[in-house]
């Protein structure tokens, strides 16, 4: 089960880079992991696990939501910049705190403002 694990998380590793244009460090900053960490998911050689694999997945529901609604090559600029609507708190590091709840709402307003 394991080898069939590994693909699924490196295959959403990938989709975070080109669908958000997320670097390498963007995403070791979102899931606490080091930059050579996430080239090694990248590459296949490791995977997530724990509370990082769960980072992934939250890193990657978000961009994916975040892509329908801003221009997908800010997406990388929106995780960093500290936003009033959280406290003046960047985004990314909510999520690698745990706090994705609270950045995913915000990501809700703005689809329930965006055009359909």
């Amino acid at each position: 089960m394991r080898a069939a694990i590994a693909p699924a998380y490196a295959d959403e590793v990938a989709r975070l880079r080109e669908v958000g244009h997320l670097s390498d460090a963007d995403i070791a900053a979102a899931t606490g992991a080091e930059r050579s960490t996430v080239g090694a998911w990248l590459r296949r050689q490791r995977r997530p696990s724990g509370i990082r694999a769960q980072r992934v997945v939250e890193l990657s529901s978000i961009v994916e939501r975040l892509a329908r609604v801003i221009q997908p090559s800010y997406v990388p600029v929106w995780l960093r910049k500290p936003l009033a609507a959280l406290d003046d708190e960047a985004p990314i590091d909510l999520i690698r705190q745990g706090d994705y709840r609270r950045v995913a709402k915000l990501i809700g307003q703005l689809e329930i403002g965006s055009p359909a």
